[in-house]
C-alpha cells in the first residue's frame, strides 16, 4: 500500500499543491486514493479540493473527535469524494486545538488508568484510527497526508501514522537548510517515536533558470542520500491556478483554467489558458513522480499511460513507457 506525508518544513514548495497533483495522478493510475488534511490554516488541501461546508461548525463530527476516540459518527461519514475522484478527510477548525485537546484526554485517562504520561501513546492515536478502527487498508490503494508544518502532535500522528515522507524543498539556501533539517528531524522522531521512517523522495520545486538555482538542483540530483526523481520547474501560474480551478494541475489544463484582467476586475474562468509545452512537460514529470513514489517506493503496479483531454485542444497522450524524457504524443 502506498502512504506517505507530503512534508516541508519551509513554505513555497507547493506542498498542499503537490500532496493534491501526487493524489490526482495515482488516482489516475488505478489506485484508489485518500487524502486526509491535517492543516488548521486557510489555504488548505480541503480549501484546494472545495471540500468540507461544515469545517467551522464546532457541533459537525470531524477527524479530530475520531482520533481523541469521541466520534459523533461513522468514520466513512467523514470521508468526501473529489470532482476528480479523490477521497479527502477534510480538515476541521478542531485541528488548530489538538494538542489542548488531547493533553485533557491524557490527563483523564493516565488518571483512570493510575499510568504516566510517559505511558502515555499519544504519537500512536491516528495510526490506530486508520488502520485498526477505519482500516483503510481494505478500502484504498494509496492514502496521502498534508500536515500541519509545525513540528507538534498532529505532525507526529501523521508520521508515526504513514512511515514515509515525500520532501518538496526550494532550490536554493534556504532549500538546503530545509533539507539538513528535515534529516535531523527525521532521525530525531524516528529516536522519539521508535520506529523507521522512510524518505521516499526529494523535490526542487520552483526551479527557476538562474545559474544558483541550476546548481541546487545539480546538487539534489547527484547526491546519493536520497532520491530525486524530478525537478518541479517555476510554475507559479499554473499552481495558483489550481485555487480557482478547485482542483488539480490536470484539471487546469485540461479544462484551461486562467487568471485575467476584464473590465478593470480579476476574473478566473475555464476555458481561457492556452497550454503550453511547458505546463505538458509539469504535467509529465508529476505523473512520473507520482509514478516513482508507487513503484520504486512501494513496489506498486500502476497504469503508466496519461491521457489529458484539453477542452478544444484535442488528446495528449503521456507514456511513460518510452522513456524518462518521453515525447508528449497529440493526436
Amino acid at each position: 500500500m502506498i502512504t506517505a506525508v507530503v512534508y516541508s518544513e519551509s513554505g513555497g514548495t507547493y506542498k498542499t499543491t503537490m500532496t493534491a497533483n501526487i493524489a490526482v495522478a495515482l488516482e489516475r493510475m488505478g489506485q484508489r486514493t485518500l487524502v486526509v488534511d491535517l492543516d488548521p490554516q486557510e489555504g488548505n488541501l480541503t480549501s484546494l479540493f472545495d471540500a468540507g461546508e461544515r469545517r467551522s461548525d464546532p457541533d459537525a463530527d470531524n477527524l479530530v473527535k475520531h482520533i481523541l476516540d469521541m466520534p459523533e459518527g461513522e468514520f466513512d461519514e467523514l470521508i468526501e469524494t473529489t470532482a476528480e475522484g479523490v477521497d479527502i478527510v477534510p480538515s476541521h477548525d478542531m485541528l488548530g486545538d489538538f494538542t489542548s485537546n488531547l493533553e485533557q484526554k491524557i490527563s483523564y485517562e493516565t488518571g483512570m488508568k493510575n499510568m504516566s504520561r510517559e505511558e502515555y501513546p499519544r504519537f500512536e492515536l491516528l495510526y490506530e484510527l486508520l488502520w485498526e478502527k477505519a482500516e483503510l487498508h481494505e478500502k484504498y490503494d494509496a492514502v496521502l497526508i498534508d500536515p500541519n508544518a509545525r513540528a507538534e502532535d498532529l505532525l507526529y500522528n501523521a508520521i508515526f501514522a504513514l512511515r514515509t515522507l515525500v520532501a518538496p524543498v526550494k532550490p536554493a539556501g534556504k532549500g538546503n537548510l530545509s533539507l539538513e533539517g528535515l534529516e535531523d528531524l527525521v532521525g530525531n522522531m524516528e529516536r522519539q517515536l521508535d520506529i523507521e521512517i522512510g524518505l521516499s523522495c526529494v523535490i526542487p520545486s520552483g526551479v527557476g533558470q538562474t545559474n544558483a538555482h541550476q546548481q541546487y538542483q545539480q546538487q539534489f540530483e547527484e547526491t546519493e542520500a536520497f532520491a530525486t526523481p524530478v525537478a518541479i520547474g517555476n510554475r507559479e501560474s499554473l499552481m495558483d491556478a489550481m485555487w480557482e480551478a478547485r482542483g488539480s494541475a490536470f484539471k487546469v489544463v485540461e479544462e484551461r483554467w486562467k487568471t485575467f484582467e476584464r473590465d478593470g476586475e480579476m476574473v478566473s474562468e475555464a476555458g481561457q489558458r492556452r497550454v503550453r509545452d511547458r505546463e505538458i512537460e509539469t504535467l509529465r514529470r508529476l505523473y512520473e513522480l507520482a509514478q516513482f513514489i508507487a513503484t520504486d517506493t512501494f513496489d506498486a503496479d500502476v497504469h503508466p499511460v496519461l491521457e489529458l483531454n484539453i477542452q478544444d485542444d484535442g488528446t495528449n497522450v503521456i507514456d511513460l513507457r518510452d522513456g524518462e524524457k518521453a515525447p508528449v504524443k497529440t493526436t
